[in-house]
């Protein structure tokens, strides 16, 4: 049946694999991100590198955890787990709860951190833009300014920053909501018999009183 000891090492170790699969996925972009102009001096490359590597830690330990039934790792796994689900759900309903406003303030706030000069041309270059918003005069706008006109960046990125909130809230609502099965799986498994130990134990010759 779905709710044996099998079923549940199964489901364990595939959810696992999974979140392996994610975490190598998160590696790539962050690489990726540093490969290019664009992202090489944003931190939050670094912090997506930083999430990728302990998402493979957390599961490389519950893999080992569901494939020995190992009942420390699985405790560990859990704790670890429950703790994760939760941060990771307050900063998905944060960014689905974000305005237009607040938006814009995060990200004035990172245009400001980039000191790369070249950054901030290679920035307004793709997105067609000259400054952020109309108290930043800077003079280092894009040639193609000089011959149409061209809107504050706050203004051309602000569909781009609303869809990353959005899409970023939701895959991590998402995942936050696995993340709390995989916790109640290592639990209902942790807590079940190995159908192995079970036969051995059975098979345990007993011995009476009266043979001593």
């Amino acid at each position: 049946m779905c709710g044996g000891f099998t079923c549940s090492k199964n489901a364990l170790t595939a959810l696992n694999i999974l979140y392996i699969v994610v975490a190598f996925i998160l590696i790539g972009v962050a690489v990726y991100g540093r490969a290019t102009p664009l992202g090489e001096n944003l931190p939050i490359i670094g912090g997506i590198l930083a999430c990728g590597v302990f998402l493979i830690l957390i599961s490389i330990l519950g893999l080992i955890g569901a494939i020995k039934h190992h009942q420390v790792l699985l405790f560990f796994y859990m704790l670890i787990l429950f703790l994760l689900f939760l941060v990771q759900f307050s900063v998905a309903c944060a960014c689905l709860a974000v305005n237009q406003e607040q938006q814009q303030h995060l990200a004035k706030q990172g245009w400001n951190k980039i000191e790369n000069t070249t950054t901030q041309m290679d920035l307004e270059t793709v997105f067609k833009c000259c400054g952020f918003d109309k108290e930043d005069n800077t003079t280092f706008c894009p040639d193609l300014c000089n011959t149409q006109k061209c809107s504050k960046c706050s203004e051309a990125l602000q569909n781009t920053i609303d869809y990353a909130f959005k899409l970023s809230g939701g895959i991590g609502l998402f995942f936050s909501f696995t993340e709390i099965i995989a916790a109640v799986v290592a639990y209902r498994y942790r807590n079940q018999m190995n159908p192995e130990d079970k036969a051995s134990a059975i098979n345990v010759p007993r011995y009476n009183s009266y043979l001593y």
